[in-house]
């Protein structure tokens, strides 16, 4: 009796291509299906294949409008899975951990279902760990692993957002599992140069990385000996010097025009001496520089899709303001950003006006900090900085002989008054402001103390954005309004009388905070974690899942 081929047979009713399937499989993964996802929503959590299931809503959402009927393994051709493993694997390089999306379960399921072995009970677990890997994945690239305010509760900005489950349906119907998830992913270049650069450091890292150079007496043009030659080593591998200057052992014009470029990629003073702090730089290992991307990536994920068209980006790290227009860059400012202790918040804004001649307004924090100790020791430091005492209530002027300043405490000052300095080239804010209103009290505005433009750190103000040059940001915002050319705002700026210019179309401001970035060259730069936030996010992005 001639025998039959029943491996073959078992494999089509698995993955669901043989008639027979909906009879003698839909059933009962259907059915297993239905008791796993009430379980998911009564006890607020299941596992699948020993995996968590973690996209508690969407995931019965998702079954529950199909009744139950699986997707991945009925009727399905098994290229679904296998894009979607491909999409998870793919995960680690936007710095995700493919293990966070079922990599390791999904993998030993579909290799049972290859082999038609595979039993109703794994199918289930199959099409659980399929779809919450799907959504999981898509969630994370579409507006990030980690949620930015649990690392600063001062971030506002507007997060891309999907019903993961209407998502994951247009997918499977499209047949567009892998590109969906793609496309889930921010598509500016910015964020696709950085993913390659990140993987350039990593396959670096993975034979050997850089070479670093012993601490020792700086190095300068002339000098000569081994530390000169894993200079130049290191350089070559980091892409600031050729190949054909990568060895020899003096240090000459070639190797201090590479040293220049490497400070200026890490916002360092290019004077092509290594230095203590150059050797610093130079000295942080590859692998350390490439999960500085990856978390400057998953900062990218936090952002809207759409930052304007026109908008204004402050990268806190990087000490500078850029206009940016049409993707292309219309203006950079050096700027100066908030100390340790009053550090700049991430946010995004809108700036609707800008103050020619303005007042300052003393913040409260400042007033009881720094001014009222002041006040305290002598009397005249009001009228030395050219600032009025007001009453809170009235908003009149005080005279300050008549407050009993030692007695008075913080918490009572601010109850009861503030301080307002008068405009001039003596006020902390120069000659403008730029408002875009939000809860932090923060803007950008001139300074008198230019010269802290000259450090290539820039961490000294109180929070606000001090801009080299606000008259050309200033001639910028206003050039679609005639009456304002750059003589009459300068005029204005100079009058000592405050006037408040409001902008014919608002313009987004975003406070970033960027330690990596790949310019359009794909020319990577780094900057000091200057607030200590990139370790902070890394922690939050390797962390286990929630729930897991």
């Amino acid at each position: 009796m001639r025998r039959t081929r029943p491996s073959i047979l078992v494999t089509l009713l698995a993955i669901g291509t043989h008639p027979l399937a909906a009879r003698q499989v839909e059933p009962d993964v259907g059915s297993l299906l239905r008791g796993r996802l009430e379980v998911l929503r009564a006890a607020g959590g299941a596992r699948a294949g020993g995996d968590p299931l973690l996209a508690r809503g969407a995931l019965p959402r998702f079954y529950e409008a199909r009744g139950f009927e699986p997707v991945w393994t009925r009727d399905a051709p098994l290229g679904r899975l296998i894009d979607l493993e491909s999409a998870v694997a793919g995960a680690a390089a936007h710095g995700l951990d493919p293990a966070d999306y079922h990599s390791g379960a999904l993998s030993a399921l579909v290799a049972r279902v290859r082999s038609g072995s595979a039993t109703a009970a794994e199918l289930a677990d199959l099409e659980l760990l399929a779809s919450d890997a799907f959504m999981l994945l898509g969630s994370h690239l579409l507006h990030g692993r980690v949620h930015p305010e649990t690392i600063n509760p001062e971030w506002l900005a507007n997060r891309r957002s999907a019903q993961m489950d209407e998502v994951l349906a247009e997918a499977l119907a499209g047949e567009r599992v892998a590109e969906t998830l793609r496309s889930l992913a921010p598509q500016q270049a910015r964020y696709v140069r950085m993913i390659a650069a990140a993987e350039r450091l990593r396959a670096l890292e993975r034979a050997g990385g850089w070479p670093s150079v012993p601490e020792g007496p700086r190095l300068e043009v002339g000098n000569e000996g081994s530390r000169v030659l894993l200079l130049r080593e290191r350089l070559h591998a980091g892409g600031d010097l050729g190949a054909q200057e990568a060895s020899g052992a003096v240090f000459d014009e070639a190797l201090a025009a590479a040293v220049r470029r490497f400070q200026g990629r890490h916002g360092l003073a290019a004077d092509g001496v290594v230095g203590t702090t150059t050797l610093a730089a130079i000295n942080v290992p590859a692998g350390a520089r490439a999960r500085q991307i990856l978390t400057n990536l998953e900062r990218w994920r936090w952002l809207p899709d759409d930052l304007g068209i026109r908008h204004i980006e402050v990268n806190i790290a990087g000490f500078d303001v850029k206009v940016v227009e049409a993707g292309r860059v219309a203006q950079t400012h050096r700027a100066v950003v908030g100390r340790l202790y009053r550090q700049t918040p991430s946010f995004t804004g809108l700036m609707t006006y800008l103050v020619l001649s303005p007042y300052w307004h003393v913040p409260p924090n400042i007033a009881a900090v720094d001014k009222l100790p002041a006040i305290k020791a002598d009397l005249g430091a009001i009228a030395a900085q050219r600032m009025t005492l007001l009453d809170q209530v009235t908003n009149r002027p005080v005279d300050p002989t008549t407050v009993d300043w030692a007695s008075i405490t913080a918490p009572e000052f601010n109850r009861l008054y503030r301080l307002r300095q008068q405009p001039g080239p003596f006020n902390a804010l120069g000659a403008v402001k730029f408002m875009f209103p939000n809860r932090h009290n923060v803007y950008l505005h001139d300074t008198p103390s230019r010269e802290l433009f000259e450090r290539s750190a820039r961490d000294f103000s109180s929070g606000c954005i001090r801009i080299e040059n606000p008259l050309d940001l200033a001639e910028y915002l206003l050039a679609d309004q005639p009456e304002w050319s750059r003589g009459a705002i300068e005029r204005a700026a100079a009058a000592g009388v405050e006037r408040s210019v409001p902008l014919t179309a608002p313009v987004p401001v975003h406070l970033l905070y960027w330690t990596a970035w790949a310019d359009e060259e794909g020319v990577l730069h780094f900057r000091d974690d200057i607030y200590g936030r990139d370790a902070t996010v890394w922690r939050a992005l390797v962390a286990d899942p929630p729930g897991s």
